[in-house]
C-alpha cells in the first residue's frame, strides 16, 4: 500500500512554507538512541506551542505539563532537548501534518510490548494506519516505510513477516494536537528570509551573520590549507552543491560536519536539516545567496569536491519527517570548532555535563559554531562467553535461587508477634509514643480504631533490643500495616526483631564466575548475577492487588569481584534474595512508571567495564557500602554464621 501523504507538504513559492490560508496541525518530536523521531504527547505539544508564541528563542520546562519529564527542557533556539542532571542532548524537530490526519484528530495507534503495557508508534507510521483504517481496508503493509510489519485491522494484530510474532495493536482517543494558522512569524521562522533571495535586513540576522560570515572566514581558511586547495581555484569546480529538502525551512546553528557514506568522494554542503527526499541545485558560487543563512565556498582537491554541511537543527519549522541513517559516518571536527561532550560523567573531561550543554545552547543562540561530540556509551557487558567458561562461585552451593509462589504466603498472629519481641512496662515514662503520638501515660491513639482481645488500649510495652517504648496496640497497627511476616522494626531506631522479609515478586536468581575481571580488580575474576523476574498481578501484598505489574530492564545482569569480601556479598544478596528483599513493586524513579518492579534499597553494580552512570567500578567503597545496605534490611555477617 502507498504511503499517504498526511505528514507532507507540497513546496509552495520555493520556500517550502505554506500560504496564509492553511492550517496545519503540529507535532513535536525528539530523536532516540535508534535514530527514530518519537512524538511528544499532544498535551506536551500544546505546552511546547504556548511558550513558543511568548519567546521563539526561550527555553521549554517539560516538567510543568509531564511530571515524567520533569529533568527535561527544549532550547528554541538550538532545537535540542537538554536534560539537566546529565548534561546530555537530543535534536528535537517541530513537524507538521495535515488536520484531518491522525494527531489532528486525536487518534493514537499503539502497539503492545513485552511487558503488557503500550507502546505509541511514531507519528509518521501512525498516520499511515489511520489513513488506512479510515479506507476501510483490511490490511497494511509498512514496508514501503522500512518496516518488516504487516497491520491487521480485521484482528487489531501486528505481524512480523520475518519471525511471524504477532502482537496486539490499539487505536484510542487522546487530545488533539495543536492547529496553527496563517503564515509564519518572522520569530519562529528565523533565520529565513524574503522570498526575493536577499539577506533579511532586520538587526539581529546582520549581526549574526556578520558573526557568522567571521567564522565562516576563520574555518575557510584553514581547510584551504588542510586540503590544499582553494575555492577560488581556477582548476577546481567552483560550483555549490546545495542540497534542499523541498519541504524544511532551511536555517543553521550547530555545523557539524558529516561524510556520505556512498561509494563516491564528494562530500556537499547541505542546507537544513533533514535526509529525506531532497533536490539537489548546482549552482555557481558567485550567485549561491540565501537569505540570513551565509554561503561557505566549496572546497576541492585533486580527488573530489569537499564541503561542509549544515544542519539546521535550530530551526523551529520542520514539515517533513526525516529519515536519518544512523550508520552514516562522520567526519573530524573541523578547525577551529570547539568540541563540547555533551555527556561525560567520567570526570575525566575537563568540561562537566550540564556546562557543556549549557555553554552549547549560548554558543548557539550567539550563532557561533559548536560540534557536540557524541556521548560515551557505558560497557554494560563483558565478552560473549561459552558456557563451558561459566563456573560455580568457590564456597556458594549451585548456581540458581527461584522464587515460587507457595514462599510467598506467610502470616503471624499479630498479638503473637508484638509479644514475642517486647516486655510489660509498669512504670510509665512521661514521653510520646512516637508511633501515635499520644503521651504514653494516656491511652493509644487507635483506641476505638483497632480492637484486640488480650492487648487494652493503655499496655506499653518496651522493645528488647533497643529498648524503645510503645503502645502495645500501636505496635499491633504497625505490624498489620506491613508485611507481616513475623518480624518487627522499630520506626524510631530500625532495629530489626525476626526475619524480615519483602514483597519480591516471583523470579529467579543465578550467579557464576567469569572469566573476565573488573576496572579496579585486575587480579580477580568476576562474578555474574542475573536476576530474571517476569511481569505478573499484583498481590494483597502489594500496593494495588489484582491490577498488572511491569518488570522492565530484565534480565538485570550484575557484577561483583570474585575475592573473598565479593564472596561474602555475594552470599548475603543470596540470603536477601530468599527474603525477598532485593526487589519491589512501586513508582520508579527514573522513568517516573508506577506498578513496576523497582530496586529495594540495595545498590547492585550493573556496568561492567566502565562507570558513566555511577552503576560500573572502579569504586572502591561499594562493598562496604552494600554490606551496610545489607545489615539495614536485617541481613548482616552474623546471619552468616547462624
Amino acid at each position: 500500500m502507498a504511503r499517504p501523504g498526511s505528514g507532507l507538504l507540497v513546496p509552495i513559492n520555493g520556500l517550502g512554507y505554506p500560504p496564509q490560508n492553511l492550517a496545519r496541525v503540529v507535532v513535536w518530536e525528539w530523536l532516540n538512541e535508534h535514530g527514530r523521531w518519537r512524538p511528544y504527547s499532544a498535551a506536551v505539544c500544546h505546552h511546547i506551542e504556548n511558550v513558543l508564541k511568548g519567546d521563539a528563542r526561550g527555553s521549554v520546562v517539560l516538567g510543568q505539563v509531564d511530571a515524567q519529564l520533569s529533568p527535561y527542557i527544549i532550547d528554541l533556539q538550538s532545537m535540542h532537548q537538554f536534560r539537566q542532571d546529565t548534561g546530555t542532548m537530543r535534536p528535537v524537530q517541530r513537524n507538521f501534518y495535515e488536520p484531518s490526519s491522525a494527531p489532528g484528530k486525536g487518534v493514537v495507534w499503539e502497539w503492545e510490548n513485552d511487558n503488557g503495557s503500550w507502546t505509541p508508534y511514531d507519528m509518521e507510521i501512525c498516520v499511515t494506519i489511520q489513513n488506512a483504517y479510515e479506507k476501510q481496508h483490511p490490511w497494511l503493509d509498512l514496508t514501503s516505510l522500512g518496516f518488516c510489519y504487516l497491520i491487521d485491522f480485521n484482528s487489531m494484530s501486528q505481524t512480523n513477516r520475518q519471525s511471524q510474532r504477532k502482537r496486539r495493536l490499539r487505536r484510542r482517543m487522546d487530545l488533539a494536537y495543536p492547529l496553527i494558522m496563517g503564515s509564519i512569524p518572522k520569530s519562529q521562522s528565523w533565520p529565513v528570509g524574503a522570498s526575493s533571495g536577499q539577506p533579511c535586513s532586520c538587526q539581529q540576522c546582520i549581526l549574526v551573520n556578520s558573526t557568522r560570515a567571521a567564522s565562516n572566514a576563520i574555518l575557510a581558511s584553514q581547510r584551504r590549507k588542510l586540503y590544499g586547495g582553494t575555492a577560488g581555484n581556477p582548476g577546481a569546480t567552483g560550483t555549490l552543491t546545495v542540497v534542499r529538502q523541498s519541504n524544511t525551512f532551511a536555517g543553521t546553528s550547530l555545523w557539524s560536519p558529516t561524510s556520505g557514506s556512498s561509494g563516491t568522494n564528494n562530500n556537499n554542503i547541505s542546507v537544513g536539516g533533514g535526509q529525506a527526499k531532497a533536490e539537489q541545485v548546482q549552482l555557481p558560487l558567485s550567485t549561491a545567496n540565501f537569505p540570513c543563512s551565509p554561503v561557505m565556498p566549496s572546497l576541492s582537491s585533486a580527488h573530489g569536491h569537499h564541503a561542509l554541511t549544515i544542519n539546521g537543527q535550530n530551526n523551529l519549522n520542520r514539515p517533513g519527517t526525516q529519515r536519518i541513517s544512523m550508520g552514516t559516518a562522520r567526519g573530524a571536527i573541523p578547525p577551529g570548532v570547539p568540541a563540547l561532550p555533551v555527556k561525560n560523567l567520567t570526570g575525566s573531561g575537563p568540561v562537566h555535563p550540564a556546562l557543556a550543554g549549557m555553554t552549547g545552547i549560548l554558543m548557539c543562540a550567539a550563532g557561533l559554531p559548536v560540534c557536540l561530540t557524541r556521548a560515551p556509551k557505558p560497557i554494560l557487558h563483558p565478552p560473549p562467553i561459552n558456557k563451558s567458561d561459566m563456573k560455580p562461585v568457590p564456597g556458594i552451593n549451585g548456581m540458581r535461587r527461584k522464587t515460587k509462589k507457595k514462599h510467598l504466603r506467610r502470616g503471624k498472629n499479630p498479638e503473637d508477634v508484638v509479644r514475642r519481641y517486647t516486655e510489660k512496662i509498669k512504670v510509665l515514662p512521661d514521653e510520646d509514643c512516637t508511633i501515635c503520638m499520644e503521651r504514653l501515660v494516656m491511652s493509644s491513639g487507635y483506641e476505638g480504631v483497632l480492637q484486640h482481645k488480650g492487648i487494652k488500649p493503655e499496655l506499653v510495652g518496651k522493645l528488647g533490643k533497643c529498648g524503645h517504648m510503645y503502645h502495645l496496640l500501636c505496635l499491633v497497627a504497625m505490624y498489620n500495616n506491613g508485611n507481616k511476616d513475623g518480624s518487627l522494626q522499630c520506626p524510631t531506631c530500625k532495629t530489626i526483631y525476626g526475619e524480615k522479609t519483602g514483597t519480591q515478586p516471583p523470579g529467579k536468581m543465578e550467579y557464576h564466575v567469569i572469566p573476565h575481571c573488573l576496572p579496579g580488580y585486575p587480579d580477580s575474576k568476576t562474578i555474574r548475577i542475573v536476576y530474571d523476574i517476569p511481569a505478573g498481578i499484583q498481590t494483597n501484598e502489594h500496593p494495588n492487588p489484582g491490577k498488572k505489574f511491569s518488570a522492565r530492564g530484565f534480565p538485570r545482569h550484575c557484577y561483583l569481584p570474585d575475592n573473598e569480601k565479593g564472596r561474602k556479598v555475594l552470599k548475603l544478596l543470596i540470603m536477601a534474595w530468599d527474603r525477598r528483599l532485593i526487589f519491589t513493586i512501586g513508582t520508579s524513579s527514573t522513568t517516573g512508571e508506577s506498578d513496576t518492579v523497582v530496586w529495594n534499597e540495595i545498590h547492585h553494580k550493573t556496568e561492567f567495564g566502565s562507570n558513566l552512570t555511577g552503576h560500573g567500578y572502579p569504586d572502591p567503597n561499594y562493598l562496604d557500602n552494600v554490606l551496610t545496605e545489607l545489615s539495614a534490611q536485617g541481613v548482616g555477617e552474623d546471619n552468616l554464621k547462624e
